[in-house]
């Protein structure tokens, strides 16, 4: 696996593999992640990606040549999650295509994300995610090396916040 930089030409690569997921995800009855429309028939949606790839670190990872995974990093969380008092670097996107779902893309990905965190003398990496559908999503960040810190809501979407020490 191949992982490279990303950038703004990447944006409906991206888009297809979170439309992906939104499917994925609504063929197994979790619609409380994402919803159930695709990302890229919501321009909202669509524009917070473009964002993300432009004005973060965006990474892709590549089997053959084949995109099959996106990260993006960033020095700070998003809105609603309370800063740290130290340097950190923020998951603020993790995706993979499904349908290489089981050949460790994600796990790349945030091996990827550590290494840039010790490049950079940073001993914090930290991700959020969606806490609902028996926190699934909560034990595979979990697998990673990651510990839940706190807990955030908005509106009815509740959330988890992980952290881990690369150093």
């Amino acid at each position: 696996m191949k992982i490279r930089p990303g950038g703004p030409d990447d944006l409906s690569t991206v888009l297809g593999m979170l439309d992906s997921a939104v499917e994925w995800l609504v063929s197994h009855g979790r619609t409380g992640q994402w919803g159930t429309e695709s990302w890229s028939s919501r321009p909202k949606a669509v524009a917070r990606v473009e964002k993300l790839l432009t004005d973060s670190e965006p990474w892709v990872a590549e089997l053959d040549g084949e995109p099959v995974g996106a990260l993006v990093l960033d020095t700070a969380p998003g809105p609603g999650i309370p800063p740290v008092d130290e340097p950190e670097v923020y998951v603020r996107l993790l995706v993979t295509d499904r349908r290489f779902a089981g050949h460790g893309v994600g796990a790349a990905l945030l091996a990827h994300a550590a290494e840039e965190v010790r490049r950079r003398n940073v001993d914090l990496l930290r991700v959020d995610c969606f806490a609902g559908n028996e926190g699934r999503l909560v034990a595979y960040y979990t697998r990673q090396g990651f510990t839940p810190t706190e807990t955030f809501t908005v509106g009815d979407w509740h959330g988890q916040v992980l952290a881990r020490r690369v150093g």
